[in-house]
């Protein structure tokens, strides 16, 4: 079991921000592995700042969900995610720099996410069709 941190951005127009790291090819939300002591939240605030030069304070993100799935980038083991949201304002504001092991930003409509194997099973499998649902819930 692997467990890691993650924020979830989503513009106004549906589209996700999702990450590739160095040395992979999917594409991920962007986050990580937490620091010893360090919780899920403090992390995905560190993670986006250190990957994406994104500065977020606590009441910019919300819990999103917990959610277990195939690692994206080491097979044979289990991802634990604690899912962030970024809130509206903060995810229509940004302009993510790739820095650290981010090699390539980019932004992807859920719809079209889950059936792209560059994204990563938590996307395709859980986190995608989430918001798919949701939305359809407010059409």
């Amino acid at each position: 079991m692997i467990t890691v941190s993650a924020v979830l951005f989503q513009r106004a127009d549906a589209r996700v921000l999702t990450v590739r790291k160095r040395g992979t090819e999917m594409f991920m939300l962007p986050g990580g592995k937490p620091e010893s002591g360090e919780g899920a939240a403090d992390c995905a605030r560190r993670e986006v700042l250190e990957e994406l030069g994104i500065e977020l304070k606590p009441i910019d993100i919300e819990p999103f969900g917990e959610f277990d799935a195939p690692a994206a980038n080491e097979a044979g083991f289990t991802v634990h995610a604690d899912v962030f949201r970024a809130s509206a304002s903060v995810a229509a504001a940004i302009e993510p720099v790739a820095s650290a092991e981010i090699v390539e930003v980019r932004w992807v409509l859920p719809r079209d996410g889950i059936s792209d194997a560059r994204e990563a099973p938590l996307n395709r499998d859980i986190v995608f069709p989430m918001l798919l649902a949701r939305a359809h819930l407010l059409d």
